[in-house]
């Protein structure tokens, strides 16, 4: 028997239901029929194929949030990945859907980290050893602390969130499954690009982790990072593009005699469509049609969301729509929480929910000057520019900062054009997920800001006053007005 094998490890990450193709350039681009045939292709071509999902399946398109997740599952149902792990996304519609979800499908889900506090049962398989074509490939799931913010108040729930004890974990894991031979173990992680090198850093080389897949970080590489020996990789977001990984095993020494990655594009002169998966669309996407498909309002232009760490026109657009529509001073909008590059110059309900699809409550909180300038100044850490993932936001157009990142330093805070005093009073807008996560996401105790005045719920569902806004508003536009001003 031959000691060295072939290998090819599919991988996706991120695809947020982005199910549909796209037109670009007069070529079809992304859409899970023409990801499916490209899978099937190599599964074809190469027998010892693997495809793996780095989390975050959940969120993004109206087919995947009408009906809570269970299309994506039948989705993905159909494609047959051969394990995935949890993303943050997943727990959106609640860690007892999720586990509901989990029965439904077809294919592994693994997490090694989500536990019962009580007696840290596991929710989930916390790894899977893969047979192929003789050979054991060991996968481990790790997930994101975010899943933490989002499933707050399920008290029941814990995760180890920490990078050194998520290492620890795979360690404990890595030494259960030495005695079984296995030649090559890959961990499925969704904690970012950056975390996953301080993740690589943290493991003992006895522990034999060869590749870490991940996702979170909508992160696009060219080649890929590696940290201790061990190779990184992630595949941006959506299914315009899928991570390939063309791998010879040494069987007998069970490690990896070479390599190549590279980041396959998922387009229509390439890759064949799969009619079975383009019928399983079409049922869902006739569901959709007739209730998302009414005209909203028609934009002057289109505007853009292209980064979040940055004042964007869409960004300031929906901010000062929450501010005028519910008399708030600043309005804190959760800029990851805008989904979509771009939106309009047509806008219909399903762009709207496609671009905003998080319809959770609104919060008024009286802060004081000084209080803001904390806030404002812990968005705008040094970590939020080194690559980790922070919360950060799109602000209301009266307040307006300069910030100067080299020196760290807030060169201008004023509202209204004047400096702002520090005791003065401010009513201030949060969408549900940041209240709930107010220190730790502005870093400043909630305590502090509940002490002036009891925070207040002034909309039950921050989409129902954009639709109406929008609806009241046409021709709308937003240009850069430097409401936040980044000195770099």
């Amino acid at each position: 028997m031959s000691r060295y094998k072939n290998l090819t490890i599919l991988h996706s990450n991120d695809l947020h239901g982005d199910f549909t193709a796209q037109d670009v350039d007069v070529n079809l681009v992304g859409g899970v029929s023409m990801l499916s045939g490209y899978i099937d292709k190599v599964r074809r071509e190469e027998p010892n194929t693997i495809y793996a999902i780095a989390g975050d399946m959940f969120r993004g398109s109206v087919i995947d949030s009408e009906f809570k997740g269970m299309s994506t599952i039948e989705i993905m149902n159909a494609i047959a990945p051969d394990v995935v792990t949890l993303g943050n996304h997943e727990t959106d519609y609640g860690i007892a859907h999720l586990l509901f979800l989990e029965k439904c499908a077809k294919f592994p889900i693994i997490n090694a980290n989500l536990f019962i506090k009580s007696n840290y049962a596991r929710l989930f398989k916390p790894q899977i050893v893969l047979n192929v074509g003789g050979m054991k490939v060991l996968f481990i799931g790790i997930l994101t602390e975010e899943v933490m913010a989002q499933a707050k108040n399920e008290a029941v729930i814990g995760s180890f969130v920490d990078i050194h004890e998520a290492a620890q974990e795979v360690g404990k894991i890595c030494n259960a499954y030495n005695a079984t031979d296995i030649d090559l173990t890959v961990l499925l992680t969704h904690i970012g690009f950056e975390e996953d090198k301080k993740l690589a850093a943290a493991l003992d080389p006895a522990w034999g982790v060869d590749i870490i897949v991940g996702g979170h970080s909508h992160t696009f590489i060219e080649e890929p990072a590696v940290v201790n020996g061990i190779t990184i990789v992630q595949a941006g977001t959506g299914t315009d593009q899928i991570g390939r990984f063309d791998i010879v095993v040494d069987t007998f020494e069970n490690n990896i005699e070479s390599w190549k990655w590279q980041a396959v594009p998922i387009n229509s002169d390439t890759c064949p469509t799969d009619p079975d998966i383009e019928k399983l669309l079409a049922g869902y996407k006739q569901e959709t049609d007739k209730k998302y498909g009414r005209t909203i309002t028609r934009f002057r232009r289109k505007l853009t969301h292209p980064i979040r760490t940055k004042e964007t026109e869409l960004g300031g657009l929906l901010s000062d729509a929450l501010a005028e529509s519910l008399g708030l001073d600043v309005m804190l909008l959760g800029s990851g929480s805008v989904r979509n590059t771009q939106m309009g110059p047509l806008v219909v309900y399903q762009d709207l929910v496609e671009c905003f699809p998080y319809d959770d409550s609104l919060h008024m909180l009286t802060v004081t000057g000084g209080q803001l300038k904390r806030m404002m100044q812990f968005m705008l850490r040094d970590g939020v520019w080194k690559g980790e993932h922070c919360e950060f936001y799109q602000l209301s157009k009266r307040l307006k900062i300069v910030y100067d990142i080299p020196n760290s330093t807030m060169l201008e805070f004023k509202f209204d054009g004047e400096d702002i005093d520090e005791n003065r009073l401010f009513k201030i807008g949060l969408q549900k997920f940041h209240f709930s996560n107010f220190s730790e996401f502005f870093g400043v105790p909630f305590s502090e800001v509940e002490a002036i005045k009891k925070p207040v719920v002034v909309s039950t569902s921050t989409r129902d006053v954009l639709e109406e806004y929008l609806v009241t508003h046409q021709h709308l536009d937003r240009e850069i007005d430097g409401r936040l001003t980044l000195i770099r």
